[in-house]
């Protein structure tokens, strides 16, 4: 957990499939561990928990118009 999740949708849509991919995981890898804290009361800041799922909202959604750019470019006749 020490690699600092990029935040800003700008810098996100920068980022390569593979990038992409890799910040997905190690978003849905924090969200296990807060969810984790917070069972045990461990976590100290509860509105990590928001920010979080929404971050991994951002991640899907730019993954998913990059999905739909593709297959709008490959539909079309040339």
């Amino acid at each position: 957990m020490a690699k600092k999740l990029k935040t800003k949708t700008a810098d996100i849509r920068k980022l390569s499939e593979a990038d992409l991919r890799k910040e997905m995981e190690e978003a849905y890898r924090r969200l296990f561990s807060m969810r984790l804290q917070q069972a045990t009361r461990q976590l100290t800041n509860y509105q990590e928990l928001p920010k979080m799922r929404r971050q991994i909202a951002r991640l899907k959604t730019i993954e998913r118009q990059r999905q739909l750019a593709k297959a709008a470019g490959a539909g079309e006749p040339k």
